[in-house]
């Protein structure tokens, strides 16, 4: 299973965003384009940044009922993204739906991932605001399972549940994890967050790292940073 370091490129518009992608002067990374860069300029910034060459995660967590997800889908096919996803809460029809409208005429696809539980949710609101009473774990591992039962190729998690999804869907099931901190850097809104290095020492796939680069005085050198704690473990 390839690993690699995801930029979160949750800019608000295509100015700032190249502006940022133009001090990578050796570096093609892989990039998140999530839903305020997405609904700020639309299927034309995905567009470029293919054209300069970089892979894409679209991160639009769809989630709705199932007519409406696989015709969403079947538009998102068309935009050469690697990797996008949906909400695992959506239920296994939905999912299953999302992947059908995903796959195009000649069975090409982007990888399809779901999100279990967002990082900054806790235990406790879950439990509370949510009222879901099995513990957050439980959840998680419930909700990859759904996903691999679905078709989908893996799932979105924090770094600190990657190990007991791999333990529950096999270790060619993809976590993808957000949440991702260096130990000197702050927390932010995250709840459920680690270090490139202990993500990596975990066995995740990909990590997903936006403002320790984006907001960094030297966001190449932090992605380098990132890479380097990430990949060489």
């Amino acid at each position: 299973m390839a690993k690699d370091v995801i930029i979160a490129c949750d800019f608000p518009g295509a100015k700032e965003t190249f502006r940022f992608l133009d001090l990578f002067t050796q570096e093609k990374p892989f990039l998140k384009i999530g839903m305020e860069l997405f609904y700020a300029e639309g299927p034309s910034i995905v567009k470029e940044i293919k054209r300069r060459g970089h892979r894409i995660f679209l991160d639009l967590k769809l989630h709705d009922i199932p007519n409406t997800v696989k015709k969403a889908m079947s538009v998102l096919a068309r935009l050469d993204v690697d990797m996008t996803n949906v909400h695992a809460a959506g239920t296994i029809e939905m999912m299953r739906a999302a992947l059908e409208g995903l796959t195009r005429p000649d069975g090409t696809r982007p990888l399809l991932i779901a999100v279990t539980q967002l990082t900054s949710t806790s235990e406790e609101r879950m439990q509370r605001e949510l009222l879901i009473q099995a513990p957050i774990n439980d959840t998680i591992v419930q909700y990859a399972r759904n996903t691999k039962e679905a078709g989908l190729d893996g799932v979105v998690c924090s770094p600190l549940e990657a190990g007991m999804v791999k333990e529950a869907c096999g270790t060619d099931f993809v976590t993808v994890t957000p949440g991702v901190r260096f130990a000197d850097g702050a927390k932010g809104d995250q709840v459920r967050v680690t270090t490139p290095a202990r993500a990596a020492e975990i066995g995740t796939d990909y990590i997903v790292v936006g403002r320790p680069i984006t907001e960094a005085a030297d966001p190449v050198g932090a992605y380098r940073r990132c890479v380097k704690e990430f990949m060489m473990q």
